[in-house]
């Protein structure tokens, strides 16, 4: 469910703790994945998350659940029109063959009374036919049906709870032929300590397995109580975070939460992450590729969140790659584990149960960036030749062990690789490494041209032939080959390296653009022709005019933060952009500012023609004595001013920096040590000073 706040005026027990009492505060490991480890660092993430308890005797969810929840795209808005024409969906797109079971009702769906008998009722003008009714139509389609409640005197949107009304609740649900139950955790009355966590929810789980239905219990406690350390036997899923909103800063931090508890997962009991945005629209199509392989790989229950009966054929082609779902949906049940972490590359692999090993390059910054493993290093045997098939461009190659490419700013290259017979990857073209690098600088201004090259790797066992190098610009800019861009032959392990000339319009805004193409090369095994993509991003960089100038009337380079985006001239509301509120720090009101959440970074480009950089800090008075956070400023990756860690009794405290003759400037937020819960983060009156 959706932050408390967002729901029609109705709150959680007061003694909840606030958002991000979510593993990233509750685990020091996770705490450490949030800033980036490398090599052993990051696979000692995975040694520090608890085994994994036993399953929960109810048979069910042996991979994860694969299905629809109507919150994130409707929220109270359901109906049995809406669920029923979802079913319908489900069979006529496919979506049904690819794998998805479940077509879940969310909150807002019972009327806010019980019937005389203690029993929950559907809301009549919503349900017509009741739960029964809808249920027997979705299992007319060869479907489940799930349904939702909550462990607290009442849902978070205010109907009634089921704590206290479990057996009933559940042989209820179970008379109406539900299949699967959300079991939320707003209004709970809860004394915080785990026992009472294990109290409300085993109770559920006993009452649910006294009915003798198989109705699959996904617990929805939003990893308050670390739940993977003790939900394994209760139920077949629990979240592990807060509440997932359509956008990037929000997927992305919420990854990074789940990603180091993969030892806690297994068949019949899985981390949970939230559901799908997918469709939505507050991400890029490359950003739900990313959003849909990572929870693959994770082993995530896939529930889509998006109105289906409008969804584009690039959403319903994202949700229903099978490729990519075979990963979720591998009978080993392996999650998902960090090979490596820096600079905001990842490589996470996959154990599957055939012996092949998945491998996502995952790229979170905001620039395209080469990202590289080895065969050995995600697991599998020595080979001199491993087959490996692209599961976003369905198709097949050989390499001699590397595994690498340029991958897209916000983008995943997803891999299955085989150690298998080395005959079965014989007559595959080899695997090849592209990308667009800058030459001689790491951006372009408006008005002035850049040389980029095009460097193709041959990864396999055999060259490549007859390579041809093609490069695209965005409308209105222009390319032209500065050097040869074919070449007869490239020999395996060489680079084959095409320059061009790229001339940006005056007048272009700044910001990364994408740089693309296609590299054409002939497979010398059977001549047969073959073209993979090519790509890479350029940075149009922008110094700001003398002056002085807010800094939230300029454009950054990236912005990174804790929950939800960066805000211009309000607070940080923790969702979507837009949803917080006028900066306010000690009682003083500020109209111009940045509103963050640790942690938190944006730089911008100075272009070395600025000379300092100025802000109130602390936190925002929202947070009524809550939170903790430290501002740091640095200038080409030097520091150069701090504020010590600062607290909301604090109030607002002047921050200067030098920034003389730096290229960039980074305005970083800390958590103060602490954790971040509740740590909005503001810089009033930001402002820089330029020649």
């Amino acid at each position: 469910m959706p932050h408390p706040r967002d729901r029609i005026g109705h709150t959680v027990s007061a003694d909840r703790p606030r958002r991000l009492t979510r593993p990233l505060a509750a685990l020091a490991s996770l705490a450490l994945a949030a800033t980036g480890l490398t090599g052993a660092g990051a696979l000692a993430l995975q040694i520090a998350a608890a085994p994994p308890a036993a399953a929960v005797a109810n048979g069910l969810a042996a991979t994860p659940p694969m299905g629809f929840n109507d919150w994130n795209a409707f929220g109270c808005n359901v109906s049995e029109q809406l669920i029923e024409q979802t079913a319908d969906t489900f069979v006529s797109s496919g979506l049904k063959d690819a794998g998805y079971t479940y077509v879940n009702i969310d909150d807002c769906w019972m009327t806010h009374s019980r019937d005389s008998q203690g029993r929950l009722v559907p809301d009549p003008a919503k349900f017509p036919d009741g739960i029964k009714g809808t249920a027997d139509y979705v299992h007319s389609k060869g479907l489940k049906l799930g349904i939702y409640e909550d462990a607290g005197t009442a849902t978070c949107a205010g109907y009634p709870g089921s704590l206290g009304h479990e057996t009933t609740d559940a042989q209820t649900f179970a008379d109406w032929g539900v299949d699967y139950l959300k079991y939320d955790n707003c209004n709970n009355k809860s004394d915080g300590t785990r026992q009472d966590y294990l109290n409300r929810y085993t109770a559920m789980r006993d009452a649910l397995l006294a009915t003798g239905r198989p109705i699959l219990y996904s617990l929805c406690e939003w990893g308050v109580n670390n739940p993977w350390e003790w939900a394994g036997d209760i139920g077949n899923s629990w979240r592990t975070t807060g509440d997932i909103s359509d956008n990037w800063a929000s997927m992305l931090s919420i990854a990074k939460a789940n990603m180091p508890l993969a030892a806690a997962a297994g068949p019949g009991h899985w981390n949970d992450p939230d559901m799908l945005e997918v469709g939505n629209g507050g991400m890029t199509d490359a950003e739900y590729r990313s959003h849909f392989s990572l929870w693959s790989m994770m082993n995530s229950p896939l529930l889509i969140g998006t109105d289906l009966r409008k969804a584009s054929a690039e959403t319903l082609s994202i949700l229903s790659n099978k490729d990519v779902i075979a990963l979720n949906q591998d009978s080993l049940g392996k999650q998902a584990t960090v090979v490596s972490s820096t600079g905001g590359a990842y490589v996470l692999t996959k154990q599957l149960a055939n012996g092949d090993r998945a491998v996502a390059l995952f790229n979170s910054a905001d620039q395209a960036q080469h990202i590289s493993t080895t065969a050995a290093a995600a697991g599998l045997p020595q080979r001199s030749m491993y087959s490996v098939r692209d599961l976003w461009q369905h198709a097949d190659y050989e390499s001699a062990g590397t595994l690498s490419a340029t991958v897209p700013a916000h983008a995943t290259v997803l891999l299955r690789v085989s150690a298998g017979n080395p005959g079965d990857a014989a007559n595959k073209p080899p695997l090849l490494d592209t990308g667009v690098t800058t030459q001689g600088t790491d951006h372009i201004e408006p008005g002035t041209t850049g040389t980029v090259s095009a460097d193709v790797t041959d990864l396999g066992n055999l060259p490549a032939l007859q390579v041809s190098v093609k490069l695209n610009t965005p409308t209105g800019w222009t390319v032209t080959p500065a050097g040869p861009t074919t070449s007869p032959a490239l020999p395996t392990g060489k680079t084959f390296s095409a320059p061009w000339t790229v001339s940006v319009p005056a007048g272009t805004k700044a910001g990364v653009y994408t740089l693309s193409g296609t590299v054409a090369f002939s497979n010398p095994a059977d001549g047969r022709r073959v073209s993979v993509p090519l790509n890479g991003g350029f940075a149009v960089l922008v110094p700001p005019t003398p002056g002085t100038h807010y800094l939230s009337d300029l454009d950054w380079m990236s912005a990174t933060n804790g929950w939800g985006p960066v805000e211009r001239d309000e607070s940080n509301g923790e969702t979507a952009a837009g949803d917080g509120h006028p900066i306010s720090l000690a009682g003083t009101v500020y109209a111009k500012g940045l509103g963050a959440h640790a942690p938190s970074t944006i730089t911008y480009y100075l272009g070395g023609k600025c000379s300092s950089v100025s802000a109130i800090v602390g936190v925002d008075d929202e947070k009524n004595g809550k939170g903790s956070v430290e501002f740091l400023i640095t200038a080409d990756g030097k520091q150069v001013a701090d504020s010590g860690v600062l607290t909301n009794p604090m109030g607002g405290k002047p921050l200067q920096a030098d920034v003389t003759g730096a290229k960039s400037v980074q305005l970083i937020v800390t958590d103060g040590g602490d954790g971040n819960d509740s740590d909005h983060a503001d810089w009033a009156n930001a402002q820089v000073t330029c020649a």
